[in-house]
């Protein structure tokens, strides 16, 4: 089998499951609101897991909300920025953000906020001078830009974003949700107010993540419960959730030189196959990427017959986002690069981890061109 779908969730780490069944043989299991000292024990473990976090997002303990994931800390983020507002907001928002920004955005919208839109460049990054041009004429209050995109895997330029948002007092937040785990991060030189980030997007177990907040205090509470997460998140946590997810951290950190070699593998995947076919494209080349993701487009195809080709040969990938991945018609993301829907419906998304060996990317370039020369007998 191939996974090449790490974009919608990485598969725990092998190291991260040997730790939860030790975990688990311990066992220690107890509410860690609770005073006694089973309860305290598995506090304390979740403050160790916090500790690690921080140390490498390079931001304080006390700035990391642990919740479900990146969803519930969108929601979080607009909720405490809505609720603060004592006027209606003006709101920049980019159009290739992931639905659970987009759903946020058009329900501020909805609530009378005036939300404005960002271009972007037919390479898959926000047009820089149309969102300076917006800011300059604007009264800008918030602006939320994606670090990099899950389809495409293009990274956006966040550092100039950032800026402007400091030199204007705009508050900025970023769905790092594809970023963190796949590109090295610190929250403290970001000049982010908000950031995201979910554990099965890293290695880890799905149902926990991280907000990450430069100023505790601008937070509102959005899930109500006793008091946990310093008052800012209610509910038990997930503390074999967030022990996992700091271990995965950590094991990323060990991670980050191998990120060099897997662009690499993928570059000269693409470049072999780009060389066998004309209608070959490569969606976002001309920018930045993420080291693992490929996103590639073949006209006349079907991206979600290619899929299905795919996985009868025991090999796993999606057609764009997992949210969407069962639309068969161009996503949004691709409509603001200007991708054509010939294009656009037959994309392939391909996403690696650093474990990723040489000889699954052999296997796959060969998977790929058997499934292409027998599709294109049937192109549509």
């Amino acid at each position: 089998m191939i996974y090449a779908d790490f974009n919608s969730s990485s598969y725990p780490h092998p190291k991260v499951l040997e730790y939860m069944r030790e975990r688990l043989n311990q066992e220690v299991f107890a509410n860690p609101n609770s005073i006694h000292s089973l309860g305290q024990k598995v506090l304390k473990a979740i403050e160790i897991s916090r500790k690690m976090c921080a140390e490498i997002l390079d931001c304080k303990p006390g700035q990391i909300i642990f919740n479900s994931g990146a969803s519930e800390g969108i929601s979080q983020v607009f909720f405490s920025v809505l609720k603060n507002a004592k006027k209606p907001l003006t709101i920049l928002g980019s159009q290739i953000e992931h639905s659970a920004v987009v759903e946020n955005l058009r329900l501020a919208d909805e609530a009378g906020h005036n939300v404005l839109y960002i271009n972007t460049l037919e390479n898959g990054q926000i047009d820089l001078t149309h969102f300076e041009q917006l800011v300059k004429e604007n009264d800008v209050d918030f602006v939320t830009v994606m670090a990099a995109n899950n389809e495409t895997g293009v990274i956006q330029p966040i550092e100039r974003v950032s800026q402007v948002c400091q030199e204007n007092n705009i508050l900025f937040f970023s769905d790092t949700t594809q970023y963190i785990g796949k590109h090295q991060f610190s929250f403290k030189e970001s000049g982010m107010d908000f950031a995201v980030l979910s554990s099965h997007k890293v290695g880890s177990l799905i149902g926990s993540g991280a907000l990450l907040v430069k100023d505790p205090q601008s937070l509102n509470c959005f899930i109500h419960g006793g008091g946990q997460e310093n008052g800012l998140r209610g509910g038990t946590q997930n503390y074999l959730g967030i022990e996992a997810l700091g271990y995965a951290m950590k094991l990323f950190e060990e991670s980050i030189p191998s990120l060099e070699s897997l662009k690499q593998m993928k570059l000269s995947f693409e470049h072999n196959l780009k060389s066998k076919y004309d209608a070959l494209k490569i969606v976002g080349e001309g920018a930045p990427r993420l080291a693992g993701t490929s996103l590639i487009g073949f006209s006349g195809l079907h991206g979600q017959v290619i899929q299905i080709e795919l996985e009868s040969r025991d090999i796993f990938v999606s057609t764009s986002s997992a949210c969407s991945d069962n639309e068969p018609n161009t996503s949004k993301v691709l409509k603001a690069m200007k991708v054509s829907d010939q294009l656009g419906r037959s994309v392939t998304r391909l996403s690696f981890c650093c474990s990723t060996k040489q000889g699954e990317f052999d296997h796959l370039q060969k998977s790929l061109i058997d499934v292409y020369n027998k599709l294109s007998k049937v192109k549509y």
